[in-house]
């Protein structure tokens, strides 16, 4: 598993440019969609449900989505007047027989197909964006953010592992790193430093040093390890980090990523097995389905 936030964000804008919708409000918060409930308001005895203005709220970004918008918030009354306004207008639009006509109908159905999907988006993150997997990916992104950790560290380079091991020895016997890397290394840039390299990123080290570095702990020095024709022993002198985010503090991007991780995989398999014909200059050219 890798860190989600640059995949997470080529992945928004691959769904932006399709005018893919987010999930609908709720999602992956443990907070299902009201699809239906009290009803707020009747307009020639067509209902408005409560949940159709918490929606609404949710997707105008007055409220978070799943979180409750009732009637004594200051916004509920405008939101209620917008539904209202747009069911008059569906209405006559209906009895001026608007709907029938072939542009309405395929508008139409491009309405309804979207909101399918956008049921297909909340039954994935129903099943798939679960507290265990939340809890799994924040796992994981502390482990990753660890291996941000600065590091200080003092190296000896040496021409053969005999010479590594005599430095291992002398180190036990009491002898002082800085002076065995002055006495040994073959490192003209850091043994009159002590073999000091400071503060470095163990996750930009070629192996084996980043593994080395990550395995050693603070005070200690490394078993002598074979790198580009030499023998090296690390010390750590010193490890540094940031404090990570809280689970809380994580948690919206973590929704959101398992969720669009949920999405692309529906659609990769999707892809794969449906027959999709894309017509480009009068040429015919087809992708998906078992004869590729």
């Amino acid at each position: 598993m890798t860190r989600f936030t640059g995949v997470f964000l080529v992945t928004l804008m691959v769904f932006g440019l399709a005018g893919c919708e987010a999930p609908e409000a709720g999602a992956g918060d443990g907070r299902s969609v009201r699809v239906e409930g009290l009803t707020a308001a009747t307009v020639n005895e067509e209902p408005i449900f409560l949940s159709d203005i918490e929606l609404e709220a949710a997707a105008q970004g007055l409220v978070a989505p799943g979180e409750a918008f009732d009637p004594d918030h200051p916004d509920f009354q405008s939101v209620m007047d917008q539904l209202i306004d747009q069911k008059l207008l569906a209405q006559e639009a209906e009895r001026r027989r608007l709907d029938a006509t072939d542009g309405a109908a395929h508008r139409l159905q491009v309405g309804r197909e979207r909101i399918l999907g956008n049921i297909l988006v909340e039954t994935l993150v129903a099943n798939d964006v679960t507290e265990e997997a939340i809890q799994e990916m924040y796992a994981e992104q502390v482990r990753l953010q660890q291996l941000d950790d600065e590091v200080r560290v003092s190296l000896i380079t040496i021409a053969d592992e005999a010479t590594a091991q005599t430095v291992i020895a002398e180190y036990d016997a009491g002898e002082e790193f800085p002076a065995l890397a002055f006495k040994y290394s073959v490192d003209s840039t850091t043994r009159v430093d002590g073999g000091d390299l400071g503060y470095i990123n163990p996750a930009n080290q070629p192996e084996p040093f980043g593994s080395q570095i990550g395995d050693t702990p603070v005070g200690e020095l490394s078993p002598p390890f074979e790198a580009d024709s030499q023998w090296h022993v690390l010390k750590i002198e010193d490890r540094r980090q940031q404090a990570p985010k809280t689970l809380e503090e994580m948690r919206p991007d973590i929704v959101t990523f398992l969720t669009y991780s949920q999405i692309n995989q529906t659609l990769k398999a999707l892809r794969t097995s449906g027959e999709i014909e894309i017509l480009e200059r009068g040429r015919t050219a087809t992708s998906g389905g078992d004869d590729g």
